[in-house]
């Protein structure tokens, strides 16, 4: 199952009737490491009233905890944590830090404030989705190039690599949905001539236009 995370995390700001809302996320793989970052983000900003956070764990978003750090029950954490569950973003943290302006908002008020920054955070970060594929390898000689060069073009596939010696090895990443259909696709193409390996499942995502793969 494909799920989006933040690759890189960003940081945000938005000035509310005074008040400065600075927010910070950062891509997370466990509790552990949401509840260290949190209380790294309370240390820099101590001298903060606030320092509100949420975060999503889990492929299916199944772990998800948020706090309002002395803010008005529901106006801070949960605000910030429906915008995390609304984008289907996981593995990721988000601490709103907010400096008292001496004007209150109101419960809307810091509700849009803590949402907004919370949206601001996420906007200056890289998010991507991660897709559950395997790394195909074919090896094949240079007469054979341009059938798989136009087969991999016409599924929408991307190349990862390419080797040439004195044959041709191409490195394809091919969605776990597609490697049924690849591999008969390229047999076909090929009459078989085409050496086909498969590399462990993994997950890939497209930063900057560019492949990444990742081992979960």
């Amino acid at each position: 199952m494909a799920y989006r995370v933040v690759y890189k995390g960003g940081e945000g700001e938005i000035v509310e009737k005074k008040s400065r809302f600075i927010a910070t996320v950062r891509p997370v793989e466990s509790e552990e490491e949401a509840t260290a970052f949190i209380a790294e983000m309370k240390k820099k900003y101590w001298d903060a009233r606030h320092n509100c956070s949420a975060f999503v764990i889990g492929a299916n978003q199944e772990l998800t905890r948020c706090s309002d750090d002395g803010e008005p029950a529901q106006t801070a954490g949960r605000p910030m944590l429906d915008v995390l569950l609304k984008e289907g973003i996981t593995n990721v943290a988000v601490v709103v830090t907010r400096y008292f302006g001496g004007v209150l908002l109101g419960t809307g008020g810091l509700v849009r404030a803590y949402s907004k920054a919370a949206q601001e955070g996420i906007a200056a970060s890289t998010v991507i989705e991660k897709i559950p594929a395997k790394v195909i390898t074919l090896r094949t000689d240079y007469n054979g190039i341009g059938k798989l060069q136009y087969i991999v073009g016409n599924m929408g596939l991307t190349t990862f690599d390419t080797r040439y010696t004195e044959a041709v090895e191409m490195d394809i990443i091919v969605p776990l949905e597609d490697v049924g259909i690849f591999k008969s696709k390229v047999t076909e193409a090929t009459n078989a001539r085409c050496k086909i390996s498969e590399g462990e499942d993994c997950y890939y995502g497209m930063v900057d236009n560019k492949p990444v793969i990742f081992d979960n």
